[in-house]
C-alpha cells in the first residue's frame, strides 16, 4: 500500500462509525430510509442505471454503503471496495438491518485481486469525490477498466474540477490553480463536522485534484469508450458547476 493511500486510510478510519451514526442514523434507522424508497436514495445517479436486478456492480470506495445498499435492495449484486473497516462496519450492519445483503473488499482500490475481480462486473460505479484520492488517475482508470467485463459501463461521477480553484461546494478545502498538478494535503471530506478540538486530530489526506481534460483523456487512453459527459450544478450555488458524471463503455 503506497504511503499516501495509508494515510488517507488512518483519516477514514478516525472515528467514522460514530459519525456515520449521529450524521446518518444508526444502522436500523439508514436502513428504514433505504428500504422505504432506495431509488430516491441514489438520487440523480438513478437515471445511469438501465436496470438493476442481478446486474453486477462495483462500488468503488462505496463508504459506508449509501449508494450500494440501496442498489442491492433493487435486486444489483453489489461489491463495494473501500479503505475504511469502520465504513465496512456500519455497512453490512445497514444491509443486515435492510435485510439485503452486499460485499464490502476494505483494502487499497490500486491493489484490488485481479484473479478474483477482474472481468467480473457490469457496471463500476463511483460518485461522491473519488478521484482527487489517487496521484495517478491513469493506474485508477486502469483499474476500472480492468474490473469490468466486456461490454460493461463505467459510471463515475465526482466533484467538478472548478472545486480545484474555489471552494463552491464549502469542503474548506485548499485552492490552487487550475492547472496546478501538485500534491495536496487537506482534511477528510466530514472533519469540519467535528468538534475542533478532534478535529485537529483528524490525520490528513493527501489529494491530488485532477483537470477535465485530464480526467477524460485518463478514461479514453485506459481503454474505455466515452459515451457522455454531464455537468451538475453545485447545491451550494445551481449557477455554479459542483458535480460532473461520465459514461464509459469497455468495449
Amino acid at each position: 500500500m503506497k504511503d499516501y493511500i495509508q494515510q488517507n486510510k488512518e483519516s477514514w478510519e478516525f472515528n467514522v462509525y460514530d459519525f456515520w451514526v449521529k450524521n446518518a442514523g444508526t444502522p436500523e434507522e439508514r436502513a428504514a430510509k433505504d428500504t422505504e424508497d432506495p431509488i430516491k436514495m441514489l438520487k440523480k445517479y438513478a437515471a445511469y442505471f438501465d436496470s438493476y436486478e442481478g446486474v453486477r456492480v462495483a462500488n468503488i470506495c462505496g463508504s459506508c454503503g449509501k449508494k450500494a445498499i440501496p442498489l442491492a435492495l433493487l435486486g444489483a449484486k453489489v461489491t463495494v471496495f473501500d479503505i475504511s473497516s469502520e465504513n465496512r462496519q456500519y455497512a453490512m450492519e445497514t444491509a443486515a438491518a435492510a435485510h439485503t445483503s452486499i460485499d464490502f473488499v476494505v483494502g487499497d482500490v490500486l491493489e484490488i485481486d485481479m484473479d478474483r475481480y477482474g472481468g467480473q462486473f457490469d457496471v463500476v460505479f463511483m460518485e461522491g469525490g473519488i478521484l482527487h484520492f489517487f496521484h495517478d488517475i491513469r493506474e485508477f482508470m486502469d483499474v476500472m477498466y480492468s474490473l469490468l467485463r466486456p461490454g460493461g459501463r463505467m459510471i463515475c461521477s465526482d466533484f467538478h474540477p472548478f472545486q480545484k480553484i474555489a471552494d463552491i461546494l464549502e469542503f474548506q478545502q485548499p485552492v490552487t490553480s487550475y492547472f496546478s498538478t501538485d500534491i495536496i494535503k487537506g482534511e477528510m471530506a466530514h472533519a469540519r463536522f467535528y468538534p475542533e478540538e478532534i478535529r485537529r486530530q483528524i490525520p490528513l489526506c493527501e489529494y491530488r485534484k485532477y483537470t477535465i481534460s485530464e480526467i477524460i483523456n485518463a478514461v479514453i487512453e485506459s481503454g474505455f469508450t466515452l459515451k457522455r459527459f454531464d455537468e451538475h450544478p453545485a447545491w451550494t450555488d445551481p449557477g455554479l458547476p459542483g458535480e460532473f458524471t461520465v459514461i464509459a463503455i469497455k468495449e
